[in-house]
């Protein structure tokens, strides 16, 4: 299938007043977005991630390097029709209400009034906003914005949509409900590119993930793959006395919880000699399996690194072997 969203050496420099180099916001960025997919870039502050956005969506113009929305140039007219976009900090006109702003963009897109009569009811409802679609919106709350400019970026029902911080100024039930509603367009074969700064949210919702740090792409794979560090073992077991439980501190990483003990080993030696401690230990073994990191915690990792150097070559951790980025 041909890739959703795919880019190629997409980089932006802002120019500056001053003489100079100008400020690199993204740096040959190459990726690809494959259809029904909920596709993540998280990165921090400045990492290039709304510039990203703008240049999928045609807003501004990149540097050099190219982008293409279902193989298309992101300007073409026929491709706009087929996307979404709620931004970051959403601004509507304060003096309409729900129902009125979602009839104004239904009218951009030009729909026949019998899909605005169907379809508006029904995203209003859809994203939760029922009760209150006939306030002004200059009355909303930051969340209930959000929610109707979920609403009107799935107005023209989009094959793909762009989402810059979804959640932001939602509160817990609000943010799980969009959560939710990410997960039911998904189901409905749509395609999904988010970027967001809440990551224990977004973690077990989406398929794909790509960490940007000053412009540049630093990881990119699924998500289930990145997560998993293959190189350190966790071994589970209950019931090891403090004897073996003082000796498994010098082995590995120890983690007791009542009966219970993790303990977080390099792969290898230490494996055999962490069970065969727990064992002598009047332990019960429960699992050996790979350490599994929050993406909070591969994020840190990618972002940091262990020495704060220089930012890795990206690279697809699936197991298919290396993505093609061409």
């Amino acid at each position: 299938m041909e890739p959703v969203v795919r880019t190629e050496g997409l980089t932006k420099i802002y120019k500056t007043p001053l003489e100079g180099p100008g400020v690199l916001a993204l740096d040959d960025l190459t990726l690809e977005v494959e259809p029904g997919q909920v596709f993540a870039m998280v990165g921090p502050n400045g990492s290039g991630k709304t510039t990203t956005l703008k240049l999928l969506m045609g807003l501004i113009f990149p540097t050099s390097g190219r982008a293409w929305l279902f193989g298309k140039n992101p300007r073409d007219v026929n491709v706009k029709h087929r996307i979404g976009f709620l931004p970051d900090g959403p601004y509507f006109y304060g003096h309409l209400n729900g129902y009125e702003l979602l009839e104004f963009y239904a009218g951009l897109f030009r729909l026949p009034a019998a899909v605005r009569q169907e379809r508006i009811p029904q995203l209003i409802d859809l994203v939760g906003m029922t009760g209150s679609a006939r306030q002004r919106i200059y009355t909303y709350s930051k969340g209930m914005v959000q929610r109707i400019g979920l609403a009107q970026a799935l107005l023209n029902d989009p094959e793909l949509i762009f989402l810059d911080e979804p959640t932001s100024g939602v509160d817990p039930i609000g943010s799980r409900d969009i959560r939710d509603l990410i997960l039911h367009l998904r189901n409905q074969g749509k395609t999904i590119f988010l970027c967001s700064h809440f990551l224990a949210e977004i973690e077990a919702i989406i398929d794909r993930v790509a960490i940007l740090d000053r412009g540049r792409l630093l990881r990119v794979g699924k998500i289930e793959d990145l997560l998993i560090k293959r190189d350190v073992l966790e071994v589970r077991a209950r019931g090891v006395n403090p004897a073996g439980r003082e000796k498994l501190q010098r082995v590995g990483t120890l983690t007791a919880e009542d009966e219970s003990i993790k303990v977080e080993v390099p792969d290898g030696p230490a494996v055999y000699e962490t069970v065969n401690i727990i064992r002598d230990h009047e332990g019960h073994l429960d699992s050996v399996s790979p350490k599994r990191m929050s993406l909070e915690e591969l994020f840190i990792e990618c972002v940091r690194g262990p020495e704060q150097g220089p930012a890795p070559a990206p690279r697809e951790s699936t197991e298919e072997g290396e993505e093609n980025q061409s």
